[in-house]
C-alpha cells in the first residue's frame, strides 16, 4: 500500500467477491494437518453462506481459534488422496486500503502489551540480524508514517518478484542478500526492518483478487503486512506498494510460520492448488480454471 490513497475513487459501494480453494494431498500414511483456511473471524459477518471445509474422504474437523485469533481446523488425513475444498462469496465495502499518511509512529512504552510480540524476531524475521542494516537505511528518515513509508517503497523497488524465486526456507536476512522472492519475501523484509525500528508490524494472509486492477493471471492465496501506527493497525504491502480494493483476511501472526494454509505432521505431498477470488455479479458462477503455477508455493500473488 501507498501512504496516500485520497486520490483513489471508491470502487462500488459493495463488491461481491467470490473465494474459495481446492487443495489436493497425497498422503502415505493417518497424518495430523492443521488448517488455516478460513476467512479471520473479524469478517465472518460479511459471507454470504456459513463457512464450511469440506474434507474428502467424509473425516471430523476439529475448529479451534489460535493464540493470533485466527479461526483454524486440524484433522487426521487418511492415507491416499485427500482433497480440502471450499467456497463462499463475501460483500466488501469496495474501498481502497485506508491511507497512514500523517499518522505518528507510537512510542514503544505506549504501544499496547499485545503488540510487543511485534517488535520482536521471529522465524523468518531476524531483527537481530537486521537491526544495523534497518538504522543505517532508514535511520535518517522523519520518526513519522514517512518511516514506515520509507521501508515500504525500499523493499519494493529493491527485490524482484518471481514464483521461480520461492523458498520455504528464505529469510528477510536471505531477501535482502537475493534481493528477490515471492510476495511473503517482500512482506518478511519490510516486516523486520519495521520492529529493528521500533515499529510493531505483523504477517497477514488472505485472497486479495484483481478488482479495480488489471488482471494479473493465475490466481493465488496473498500476503500482505499490518505497521501499528498511531495507536491502531495499518495496511502496508510491499509487494504492490499501491492501494487495492478487496482483500480479505485469512490469518495474522509474527511471521508466515503462524499463518501457513496448511501444516503436516508427517509426509504429504501437494498434488493440485487452485485458487479463486473473483468479482461478480452473478447468483451462479463458472467452475474456476486450475491455477497455472507450480504446486505448493502458496500465498504470493
Amino acid at each position: 500500500m501507498v501512504a496516500e490513497a485520497a486520490t483513489t475513487p471508491r470502487y462500488r459501494d459493495i463488491v461481491q467477491i467470490r473465494i474459495g480453494y481446492e487443495l489436493a494431498f497425497e498422503v502415505a500414511r493417518p497424518t495430523p494437518m492443521q488448517l488455516m483456511l478460513y476467512v479471520h473471524p473479524e469478517r465472518a459477518g460479511d459471507l454470504q453462506n456459513p463457512e464450511k471445509i469440506l474434507v474428502e474422504p467424509a473425516i471430523p474437523l476439529e475448529t479451534f481459534i489460535d493464540g493470533f485469533g485466527n479461526r483454524a481446523a486440524r484433522i487426521l488425513a487418511p492415507a491416499g488422496v485427500v482433497r480440502i475444498r471450499y467456497d463462499n462469496v463475501i460483500d466488501d465495502p469496495g474501498r481502497p486500503d485506508a491511507p497512514f499518511k500523517g499518522l505518528r509512529l507510537t512510542p514503544v512504552h505506549e504501544t499496547p502489551p499485545e503488540c510487543w510480540r511485534f517488535l520482536l524476531a521471529s522465524r523468518y524475521c531476524e531483527v537481530d540480524r537486521m537491526s544495523q542494516i534497518a538504522w543505517d537505511l532508514f535511520g535518517s528518515t522523519p520518526e513519522s508514517w514517512e518511516r514506515v513509508q520509507a521501508v515500504v517503497e525500499w523493499v519494493h523497488a529493491n527485490v524482484t518478484f518471481g514464483y521461480e524465486f520461492a523458498s520455504p526456507t528464505k529469510s528477510a536476512h536471505d531477501v535482502y542478500l537475493e534481493r528477490r522472492g515471492v510476495c511473503r519475501d517482500f512482506q518478511h523484509l519490510a516486516i523486520t526492518f519495521l520492529r529493528a525500528l521500533n515499529i510493531p508490524a505483523r504477517y497477514t494472509s488472505g485472497f486479495l483478487g484483481d478488482v479495480g486492477v488489471p488482471a494479473s493471471g493465475s490466481m493465488d492465496f496473498s500476503a500482505w503486512a499490518e505497521a501499528y501506527l498511531d495507536g491502531a493497525w495499518n495496511t502496508i504491502d510491499a509487494r504492490h506498494n499501491r492501494a487495492r480494493i478487496g482483500r480479505v483476511v485469512m490469518a495474522r501472526g509474527r511471521d508466515a510460520v503462524d499463518v501457513a494454509l496448511t501444516t503436516s505432521f508427517g509426509a504429504a505431498t501437494l498434488t493440485q492448488f487452485t485458487v479463486w477470488t473473483d468479482e461478480t455479479v452473478a447468483a451462479a458462477c463458472p467452475s474456476p480454471k486450475p491455477a497455472s503455477k507450480p504446486l505448493g508455493e502458496g500465498v504470493c500473488s
